[in-house]
């Protein structure tokens, strides 16, 4: 998409040189815009892709589904993990095989699977009766991973309600998808979104171990085990270096598994969040009352225009100004809207310059994942993100 390219604040780019953040810092925008580098995006994966070994690579595809950023990965090699129709047609239309797709999304609508089974997508996602139902009648015969419920998540964000089975009603399911005539594949988990450590691994492996090794004592020939996501990115708290946070994965799923034909990873967050920055602008900032010790800062986005993240302060992205250097203060940050929800931070209020004001430049950094691609409507009549790749 577009951005304009007329004289920017004058403000140094950082000591390390940042392709996205120079475009921001040497450029205007009329528009929130998020301005992602594909070079870093490419280091991204190089690095994963180093420490993970013999894994396979299956970007997630909701992370940040610019097109530019697929053709990229299909040109490293990468394979793909696709929640939609729209998402495998998206792969496709860069290059993509569609062996190397699988769908992922454990809620399926039929003419969907039936899609997919027709344009040679073999691997499919499920974690109840119901849906290997479905997967039997519109792809008979297709490959099928069960997904597990897993606890003991020491991400910052857990996710271990919506997706998953119970381990008690594995043995029953790998059963029932043979009786339906799939081919009982594999199983699959996620640890959980943003889990900075390597280490936070464990409890989840040692959860899953057990399971994969009761399944194949029993006779079901497991051939892949998804490992799913939860490679983090930087967002102020430290992090493990990606090469070696991955290398560390895969020493501690070989130390539980034995020998796995094919260990699927699916990094959304960690591939490309590190690699965009936002430019925006501080619309307002205000105080409520005279005594009050916290400024209110209003910027032209939002949770309804990119940051829904930002719930339950899960993700605390950080921010660059014109004035940092100077004396600071606690803010409440806020989005645009007429919504008394699109609040950012509250409880933990971000410390700003006290020189800060409306119309100036404000940039939220590594947040080139799950922005775009939450900011598809234009609530409230504010523009969807912009979008661009360098």
């Amino acid at each position: 998409m577009t951005a304009s390219t007329t004289a920017a604040l004058s403000v140094s780019a950082p000591s390390n040189f940042d392709e996205a953040a120079d475009y921001i810092w040497n450029n205007s925008f009329d528009k929130p815009t998020l301005v992602v580098s594909r070079a870093r995006v490419g280091e991204q994966y190089d690095a994963l892709n180093a420490g993970l070994g013999t894994a396979n690579i299956h970007y997630a595809v909701k992370a940040n589904p610019a097109p530019e950023i697929i053709r990229l990965l299909v040109e490293r090699g990468s394979g793909f993990d696709a929640a939609s129709r729209q998402e495998i047609e998206l792969c496709l239309s860069q290059g993509a095989d569609p062996a190397k797709i699988s769908f992922g999304n454990t809620i399926k609508r039929g003419v969907d699977i039936a899609f997919a089974h027709s344009i040679g997508v073999t691997l499919f996602a499920a974690d109840c009766e119901a849906e290997l139902d479905k997967i039997a009648t519109h792809a008979p015969g297709a490959r099928v991973y069960l997904r597990l419920i897993v606890e003991n998540s020491l991400a910052d964000w857990p996710l271990t309600r919506k997706f998953g089975c119970a381990d008690t009603l594995l043995p029953s399911l790998l059963d029932y998808a043979k009786s339906v005539g799939l081919v009982p594949y594999g199983l699959s988990f996620h640890v959980g979104s943003q889990t900075r450590k390597a280490e936070y691994w464990n409890p989840v492996l040692d959860q899953v171990a057990p399971l994969w090794h009761a399944a194949k004592a029993a006779g079901h020939d497991l051939q892949l085990l998804n490992i799913g996501g939860g490679f983090p990115a930087y967002h102020g708290d430290p992090v493990d270096a990606p090469r070696g946070y991955a290398a560390a994965v895969m020493t501690a799923v070989k130390e539980r598994f034995d020998d796995v034909p094919y260990v699927m990873a699916e990094p959304g967050r960690g591939m490309v969040a590190e690699a965009g920055h936002i430019a925006a602008e501080v619309m307002l900032v205000s105080r409520k009352s005279t005594q009050a010790l916290r400024r209110w800062v209003y910027l032209d986005i939002g949770r309804f225009s990119g940051l829904a993240e930002t719930e339950g302060e899960a993700i605390r992205y950080e921010f660059v100004t014109a004035h940092d250097g100077g004396a600071v203060g606690p803010c409440v940050l806020a989005g645009p809207s007429c919504d008394s929800a699109d609040i950012l931070y509250e409880k933990n209020p971000v410390d700003l310059p006290l020189e800060l004001r409306d119309g100036d430049k404000i940039m939220i950094k590594n947040c080139g994942a799950y922005t775009s691609s939450y900011s598809s409507v234009g609530f409230n009549g504010f523009p969807p993100l912009d979008v661009l790749v360098l």
